[in-house]
Protein backbone atom coordinates (compact mmCIF):
# COMPACT_ATOMS: atom_id res chain seq x y z
CA UNK A 1 0.00 0.00 0.00
CA UNK A 2 1.38 3.54 -0.66
CA UNK A 3 2.06 5.81 1.58
CA UNK A 4 2.94 3.63 4.31
CA UNK A 5 5.77 3.53 6.42
CA UNK A 6 7.20 -0.18 8.07
CA UNK A 7 7.82 0.40 11.61
CA UNK A 8 7.96 -2.99 12.72
CA UNK A 9 7.74 -6.76 11.94
CA UNK A 10 5.75 -9.09 13.69
CA UNK A 11 5.69 -13.31 12.73
CA UNK A 12 7.21 -12.40 9.80
CA UNK A 13 4.66 -10.09 8.54
CA UNK A 14 5.48 -6.06 8.13
CA UNK A 15 3.29 -3.79 10.41
CA UNK A 16 2.84 -0.25 8.17
CA UNK A 17 1.26 2.76 9.04
CA UNK A 18 -0.45 4.92 7.08
CA UNK A 19 0.08 8.60 6.26
CA UNK A 20 -3.72 9.02 6.71
CA UNK A 21 -3.52 7.51 10.19
CA UNK A 22 -0.79 10.46 11.42
CA UNK A 23 -3.05 13.05 9.65
CA UNK A 24 -5.70 11.96 11.81
CA UNK A 25 -3.88 11.47 15.40
CA UNK A 26 -4.65 15.11 16.45
CA UNK A 27 -7.96 15.18 15.71
CA UNK A 28 -8.69 11.89 17.50
CA UNK A 29 -6.30 12.63 20.79
CA UNK A 30 -8.56 15.98 20.54
CA UNK A 31 -11.96 14.37 20.25
CA UNK A 32 -10.94 11.66 23.09
CA UNK A 33 -9.15 13.90 25.44
CA UNK A 34 -12.72 16.24 24.97
CA UNK A 35 -14.67 12.86 25.57
CA UNK A 36 -12.94 12.10 29.06
CA UNK A 37 -12.82 15.57 30.33
CA UNK A 38 -16.13 15.97 29.68
CA UNK A 39 -17.41 12.60 30.69
CA UNK A 40 -15.14 12.44 34.22
CA UNK A 41 -14.29 16.04 35.14
CA UNK A 42 -11.02 18.05 33.33
CA UNK A 43 -10.27 19.11 36.94
CA UNK A 44 -10.04 15.50 38.00
CA UNK A 45 -7.21 14.28 35.40
CA UNK A 46 -4.04 13.90 36.60
CA UNK A 47 -2.87 15.50 33.40
CA UNK A 48 -4.05 17.93 30.31
CA UNK A 49 -6.97 16.04 28.31
CA UNK A 50 -4.95 16.17 24.86
CA UNK A 51 -2.19 14.14 26.69
CA UNK A 52 -4.56 11.63 28.59
CA UNK A 53 -6.25 11.47 24.46
CA UNK A 54 -2.73 10.97 22.58
CA UNK A 55 -2.54 8.01 24.65
CA UNK A 56 -6.08 6.59 24.14
CA UNK A 57 -5.08 6.78 20.61
CA UNK A 58 -2.18 4.97 20.84
CA UNK A 59 -4.00 2.20 23.03
CA UNK A 60 -6.59 2.33 20.30
CA UNK A 61 -4.33 1.87 17.11
CA UNK A 62 -2.10 -1.07 18.91
CA UNK A 63 -5.96 -2.59 19.80
CA UNK A 64 -6.46 -2.77 16.20
CA UNK A 65 -2.95 -4.21 15.28
CA UNK A 66 -3.92 -6.92 17.99
CA UNK A 67 -7.35 -7.06 15.95
CA UNK A 68 -5.47 -7.39 12.61
CA UNK A 69 -2.81 -9.90 13.74
CA UNK A 70 -5.85 -12.18 15.14
CA UNK A 71 -7.12 -12.10 11.36
CA UNK A 72 -3.27 -13.04 10.03
CA UNK A 73 -2.39 -15.44 12.22
CA UNK A 74 -5.12 -17.52 12.05
CA UNK A 75 -4.41 -16.98 7.90
CA UNK A 76 -1.08 -18.35 8.78
CA UNK A 77 -1.97 -21.30 10.65
CA UNK A 78 -4.33 -22.53 8.05
CA UNK A 79 -2.31 -22.32 5.15
CA UNK A 80 -3.05 -18.66 4.28
CA UNK A 81 -0.35 -16.26 2.80
CA UNK A 82 0.07 -12.81 4.53
CA UNK A 83 1.72 -9.86 2.90
CA UNK A 84 1.42 -7.05 5.64
CA UNK A 85 -0.50 -5.25 8.17
CA UNK A 86 -1.13 -1.66 7.44
CA UNK A 87 -2.65 1.25 10.09
CA UNK A 88 -4.99 3.90 8.55
CA UNK A 89 -7.34 6.31 10.21
CA UNK A 90 -10.36 4.21 10.26
CA UNK A 91 -8.70 1.11 11.71
CA UNK A 92 -6.40 -1.92 9.96
CA UNK A 93 -6.18 -3.64 6.65
CA UNK A 94 -4.38 -7.00 6.69
CA UNK A 95 -3.29 -8.24 3.27
CA UNK A 96 -4.07 -11.45 2.71
CA UNK A 97 -2.42 -12.28 -0.52
CA UNK A 98 -3.77 -16.13 -0.36
CA UNK A 99 -6.56 -16.95 2.30
CA UNK A 100 -6.97 -20.09 3.50
CA UNK A 101 -8.53 -23.11 1.19
CA UNK A 102 -12.52 -23.79 2.26
CA UNK A 103 -15.38 -21.13 2.57
CA UNK A 104 -14.76 -22.32 6.59
CA UNK A 105 -12.16 -21.62 7.28
CA UNK A 106 -12.24 -18.11 5.46
CA UNK A 107 -15.37 -17.40 7.79
CA UNK A 108 -13.51 -18.13 10.74
CA UNK A 109 -10.48 -16.09 10.14
CA UNK A 110 -12.80 -13.09 9.16
CA UNK A 111 -14.34 -13.75 13.16
CA UNK A 112 -11.32 -13.85 14.63
CA UNK A 113 -10.78 -10.60 14.35
CA UNK A 114 -13.92 -9.11 16.13
CA UNK A 115 -13.83 -11.95 18.63
CA UNK A 116 -10.81 -10.62 19.42
CA UNK A 117 -11.85 -6.82 19.48
CA UNK A 118 -14.60 -8.10 22.27
CA UNK A 119 -13.07 -10.56 24.52
CA UNK A 120 -10.16 -7.77 24.63
CA UNK A 121 -13.01 -4.76 25.06
CA UNK A 122 -14.36 -6.81 28.21
CA UNK A 123 -11.46 -7.65 29.65
CA UNK A 124 -10.80 -3.82 29.81
CA UNK A 125 -13.78 -3.27 31.27
CA UNK A 126 -14.03 -5.78 33.88
CA UNK A 127 -10.32 -4.64 34.59
CA UNK A 128 -10.91 -0.62 35.41
CA UNK A 129 -12.79 -1.98 38.04
CA UNK A 130 -9.84 -2.89 40.20
CA UNK A 131 -8.50 0.34 39.00
CA UNK A 132 -11.39 2.22 40.65
CA UNK A 133 -11.48 0.69 43.65
CA UNK A 134 -7.20 1.33 44.06
CA UNK A 135 -8.00 4.96 43.67
CA UNK A 136 -6.98 5.78 40.36
CA UNK A 137 -10.48 6.74 39.33
CA UNK A 138 -8.94 8.60 35.99
CA UNK A 139 -7.22 5.69 34.69
CA UNK A 140 -10.14 3.56 35.12
CA UNK A 141 -11.87 5.76 33.52
CA UNK A 142 -9.75 5.37 30.65
CA UNK A 143 -9.52 1.73 30.53
CA UNK A 144 -13.41 1.82 30.36
CA UNK A 145 -13.43 4.04 27.73
CA UNK A 146 -10.97 2.02 25.66
CA UNK A 147 -12.65 -1.30 26.83
CA UNK A 148 -15.89 0.38 25.40
CA UNK A 149 -14.67 0.93 21.94
CA UNK A 150 -12.67 -2.29 21.23
CA UNK A 151 -16.38 -3.84 21.63
CA UNK A 152 -17.73 -0.84 19.15
CA UNK A 153 -14.80 -2.00 17.32
CA UNK A 154 -15.56 -5.70 17.18
CA UNK A 155 -19.66 -5.01 16.61
CA UNK A 156 -19.44 -2.35 13.95
CA UNK A 157 -16.90 -5.05 11.86
CA UNK A 158 -19.46 -7.56 12.31
CA UNK A 159 -21.83 -5.71 10.04
CA UNK A 160 -22.56 -7.91 6.94
CA UNK A 161 -20.85 -5.91 4.55
CA UNK A 162 -17.58 -5.73 2.84
CA UNK A 163 -14.69 -4.34 3.66
CA UNK A 164 -15.44 -5.65 7.19
CA UNK A 165 -15.26 -8.89 8.76
CA UNK A 166 -18.64 -9.92 8.88
CA UNK A 167 -18.82 -8.65 4.70
CA UNK A 168 -16.22 -11.98 4.33
CA UNK A 169 -18.44 -13.71 6.55
CA UNK A 170 -21.58 -13.22 4.17
CA UNK A 171 -19.18 -14.47 1.22
CA UNK A 172 -18.32 -17.28 2.77
CA UNK A 173 -21.87 -18.51 3.49
CA UNK A 174 -22.92 -17.32 0.27
CA UNK A 175 -19.74 -19.36 -1.66
CA UNK A 176 -21.19 -22.64 -1.96
CA UNK A 177 -24.66 -21.61 -3.31
CA UNK A 178 -23.85 -18.84 -5.83
CA UNK A 179 -19.89 -19.28 -6.51
CA UNK A 180 -16.73 -17.24 -4.93
CA UNK A 181 -17.23 -14.00 -7.82
CA UNK A 182 -21.00 -13.80 -6.96
CA UNK A 183 -20.92 -13.91 -3.34
CA UNK A 184 -18.36 -11.37 -3.71
CA UNK A 185 -20.12 -9.03 -5.64
CA UNK A 186 -23.16 -9.52 -3.21
CA UNK A 187 -21.78 -8.57 -0.04
CA UNK A 188 -19.48 -5.73 -2.02
CA UNK A 189 -23.23 -4.66 -3.14
CA UNK A 190 -24.15 -4.56 0.45
CA UNK A 191 -21.11 -3.00 1.89
CA UNK A 192 -21.95 -0.68 -0.44
CA UNK A 193 -25.53 -0.09 0.78
CA UNK A 194 -23.87 0.35 4.34
CA UNK A 195 -21.62 3.05 2.54
CA UNK A 196 -24.61 5.12 1.25
CA UNK A 197 -26.52 4.95 4.83
CA UNK A 198 -23.52 5.73 6.54
CA UNK A 199 -23.01 8.74 4.05
CA UNK A 200 -26.56 10.15 4.40
CA UNK A 201 -26.47 9.66 8.20
CA UNK A 202 -23.52 11.15 8.46
CA UNK A 203 -24.62 14.23 6.26
CA UNK A 204 -27.93 14.31 7.34
CA UNK A 205 -28.13 12.86 11.03
CA UNK A 206 -31.20 11.07 12.71
CA UNK A 207 -33.31 13.10 14.42
CA UNK A 208 -32.59 12.97 17.61
CA UNK A 209 -30.66 10.44 17.90
CA UNK A 210 -26.83 11.50 15.57
CA UNK A 211 -26.15 15.20 14.97
CA UNK A 212 -25.65 15.93 10.77
CA UNK A 213 -22.28 16.80 9.50
CA UNK A 214 -20.21 14.43 11.19
CA UNK A 215 -16.70 14.15 9.49
CA UNK A 216 -15.69 10.45 11.03
CA UNK A 217 -19.04 8.61 9.83
CA UNK A 218 -18.67 10.63 6.24
CA UNK A 219 -15.36 9.31 5.76
CA UNK A 220 -15.96 5.50 7.13
CA UNK A 221 -18.81 6.02 4.33
CA UNK A 222 -15.76 6.42 1.66
CA UNK A 223 -13.64 4.06 3.01
CA UNK A 224 -16.50 1.11 2.89
CA UNK A 225 -17.67 2.55 -0.33
CA UNK A 226 -13.65 2.27 -1.73
CA UNK A 227 -13.60 -1.43 0.27
CA UNK A 228 -16.05 -3.09 -1.49
CA UNK A 229 -15.67 -1.75 -4.74
CA UNK A 230 -11.96 -2.99 -4.74
CA UNK A 231 -12.92 -6.02 -3.67
CA UNK A 232 -15.32 -7.37 -5.61
CA UNK A 233 -12.81 -5.98 -9.13
CA UNK A 234 -10.21 -8.24 -7.30
CA UNK A 235 -11.89 -11.57 -6.93
CA UNK A 236 -13.42 -10.94 -10.26
CA UNK A 237 -9.49 -10.21 -11.33
CA UNK A 238 -8.69 -13.33 -9.55
CA UNK A 239 -11.28 -15.56 -11.05
CA UNK A 240 -10.74 -14.45 -14.88
CA UNK A 241 -6.88 -15.53 -13.79
CA UNK A 242 -6.56 -18.36 -12.17
CA UNK A 243 -6.92 -20.14 -14.98
CA UNK A 244 -4.78 -18.70 -17.46
CA UNK A 245 -0.92 -20.01 -17.37
CA UNK A 246 1.92 -17.40 -17.90
CA UNK A 247 3.01 -19.06 -21.28
CA UNK A 248 -0.70 -18.43 -22.65
CA UNK A 249 0.14 -14.29 -22.15
CA UNK A 250 3.67 -13.58 -22.27
CA UNK A 251 5.55 -12.12 -25.14
CA UNK A 252 7.95 -14.42 -26.44
CA UNK A 253 10.90 -11.74 -26.45
CA UNK A 254 14.36 -12.39 -25.25
CA UNK A 255 15.54 -8.72 -24.99
CA UNK A 256 18.21 -8.10 -22.10
CA UNK A 257 20.74 -6.11 -20.98
CA UNK A 258 23.93 -7.37 -19.06
CA UNK A 259 24.58 -7.09 -15.54
CA UNK A 260 27.97 -5.34 -16.53
CA UNK A 261 26.02 -2.85 -19.19
CA UNK A 262 26.23 0.97 -18.10
CA UNK A 263 22.57 2.94 -16.84
CA UNK A 264 23.59 5.01 -19.97
CA UNK A 265 23.06 2.47 -22.18
CA UNK A 266 20.53 0.98 -20.56
CA UNK A 267 18.56 4.29 -20.93
CA UNK A 268 19.25 4.02 -24.63
CA UNK A 269 17.94 0.43 -25.18
CA UNK A 270 14.66 1.43 -22.94
CA UNK A 271 14.16 4.27 -25.55
CA UNK A 272 14.98 2.50 -28.65
CA UNK A 273 12.46 -0.28 -28.17
CA UNK A 274 10.12 1.72 -26.36
CA UNK A 275 10.41 -0.63 -23.19
CA UNK A 276 9.48 0.67 -19.38
CA UNK A 277 11.32 -2.11 -17.99
CA UNK A 278 14.44 -4.70 -19.27
CA UNK A 279 15.83 -8.11 -17.80
CA UNK A 280 19.29 -7.88 -16.47
CA UNK A 281 21.30 -10.96 -16.96
CA UNK A 282 24.76 -12.55 -16.12
CA UNK A 283 26.51 -15.64 -17.33
CA UNK A 284 22.94 -16.25 -19.32
CA UNK A 285 20.94 -16.15 -16.15
CA UNK A 286 18.16 -13.56 -15.02
CA UNK A 287 19.59 -11.22 -11.52
CA UNK A 288 17.19 -8.42 -12.10
CA UNK A 289 14.46 -6.06 -13.75
CA UNK A 290 15.64 -2.31 -14.17
CA UNK A 291 13.41 -0.02 -15.23
CA UNK A 292 13.16 3.61 -16.49
CA UNK A 293 12.36 4.57 -12.84
CA UNK A 294 15.63 3.44 -11.63
CA UNK A 295 17.41 4.75 -14.61
CA UNK A 296 16.03 8.50 -13.51
CA UNK A 297 17.09 8.03 -9.97
CA UNK A 298 20.56 8.33 -11.26
CA UNK A 299 21.95 11.77 -12.28
CA UNK A 300 22.82 11.98 -16.04
CA UNK A 301 26.53 12.28 -15.33
CA UNK A 302 26.83 9.03 -13.39
CA UNK A 303 25.18 6.90 -15.39
CA UNK A 304 27.77 5.84 -17.65
CA UNK A 305 29.61 4.75 -14.35
CA UNK A 306 26.78 3.36 -12.92
CA UNK A 307 26.42 -0.36 -13.27
CA UNK A 308 22.53 -2.38 -14.43
CA UNK A 309 23.12 -4.25 -11.80
CA UNK A 310 23.42 -1.66 -9.44
CA UNK A 311 20.28 0.07 -10.04
CA UNK A 312 18.22 -3.66 -11.37
CA UNK A 313 15.54 -4.99 -8.97
CA UNK A 314 15.25 -8.52 -7.24
CA UNK A 315 12.35 -10.71 -9.16
CA UNK A 316 10.51 -13.94 -8.37
CA UNK A 317 11.06 -16.61 -10.77
CA UNK A 318 8.47 -16.94 -12.94
CA UNK A 319 7.82 -19.93 -15.30
CA UNK A 320 5.61 -20.59 -18.43
CA UNK A 321 3.51 -22.45 -15.99
CA UNK A 322 2.99 -19.91 -13.43
CA UNK A 323 -0.66 -18.62 -12.33
CA UNK A 324 -1.31 -15.38 -14.59
CA UNK A 325 -3.14 -14.46 -11.07
CA UNK A 326 0.17 -15.26 -9.20
CA UNK A 327 1.90 -13.16 -11.61
CA UNK A 328 -0.50 -10.38 -11.58
CA UNK A 329 0.09 -10.60 -7.44
CA UNK A 330 3.87 -9.94 -7.18
CA UNK A 331 4.10 -6.97 -10.19
CA UNK A 332 1.46 -5.44 -7.85
CA UNK A 333 3.40 -6.08 -4.26
CA UNK A 334 6.75 -5.13 -6.37
CA UNK A 335 5.19 -2.32 -8.05
CA UNK A 336 6.70 -3.66 -11.36
CA UNK A 337 5.11 -2.29 -14.89
CA UNK A 338 6.98 -6.08 -16.50
CA UNK A 339 8.07 -9.84 -14.88
CA UNK A 340 10.75 -11.45 -17.01
CA UNK A 341 9.42 -15.22 -17.52
CA UNK A 342 12.58 -18.04 -17.40
CA UNK A 343 13.21 -21.74 -17.87
CA UNK A 344 15.51 -23.70 -16.73
CA UNK A 345 17.16 -20.90 -15.76
CA UNK A 346 17.31 -18.88 -19.16
CA UNK A 347 15.09 -16.12 -20.30
CA UNK A 348 12.33 -16.81 -22.40
CA UNK A 349 9.98 -14.03 -22.04
CA UNK A 350 8.12 -11.27 -20.46
CA UNK A 351 4.87 -10.92 -18.74
CA UNK A 352 3.75 -7.18 -18.70
CA UNK A 353 0.77 -5.64 -17.26
CA UNK A 354 -0.78 -4.71 -20.76
CA UNK A 355 -0.83 -8.92 -21.14
CA UNK A 356 -2.25 -9.77 -18.04
CA UNK A 357 -5.27 -6.75 -18.73
CA UNK A 358 -5.37 -8.51 -22.37
CA UNK A 359 -5.66 -11.72 -20.96
CA UNK A 360 -8.80 -10.52 -18.75
CA UNK A 361 -10.33 -8.90 -20.95
CA UNK A 362 -10.44 -11.94 -24.09
CA UNK A 363 -11.18 -14.20 -20.61
CA UNK A 364 -14.39 -12.11 -20.02
CA UNK A 365 -15.29 -11.85 -23.71
CA UNK A 366 -15.07 -16.03 -23.94
CA UNK A 367 -17.53 -16.14 -20.83
CA UNK A 368 -20.13 -13.95 -21.73
CA UNK A 369 -20.18 -15.56 -25.54
CA UNK A 370 -20.45 -18.91 -23.41
CA UNK A 371 -23.08 -17.40 -21.22
CA UNK A 372 -25.35 -15.99 -23.96
CA UNK A 373 -27.44 -13.20 -24.71
CA UNK A 374 -29.57 -14.26 -21.28
CA UNK A 375 -25.93 -13.87 -19.31
CA UNK A 376 -27.15 -17.69 -17.91
CA UNK A 377 -24.23 -19.59 -17.29
CA UNK A 378 -21.02 -20.01 -15.59
CA UNK A 379 -18.91 -17.04 -15.09
CA UNK A 380 -16.05 -17.64 -13.20
CA UNK A 381 -13.30 -20.20 -12.73
CA UNK A 382 -12.71 -21.59 -8.94
CA UNK A 383 -8.57 -21.59 -8.40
Amino acid sequence: MRGAIRIATLRGIPIRVHYSFLLVLPFLAWLFGLTLASGFGAERLRGHPLVWGVGLVACLFLSVLVHELAHSVYALRKGGQVSDITLLMIGGVSRITRMPEGARHEALMALAGPATSLVLGVLLMVGSVPLARAGAADVSFAVAYLGGLNVFLGLFNLLPAFPMDGGRVLRALLTGWLGRVRATQTAAFVGKGFALLFGLVGLFGLPGLWPAGNPILILIAVFVFMGAAGESREVLMQSLLSGLRVRELMTPRTSAVGAEDSVEEVDARLRAERRRALPVVEDGRVVGLVTRMAVRRVPEPRRAQVRAREVAQPVPELTPEASAWDALREMGQRQLPQLPVVQEGLLVGTLTQEDLVRGMQLRELEENRRDGPWGVGPRESHP
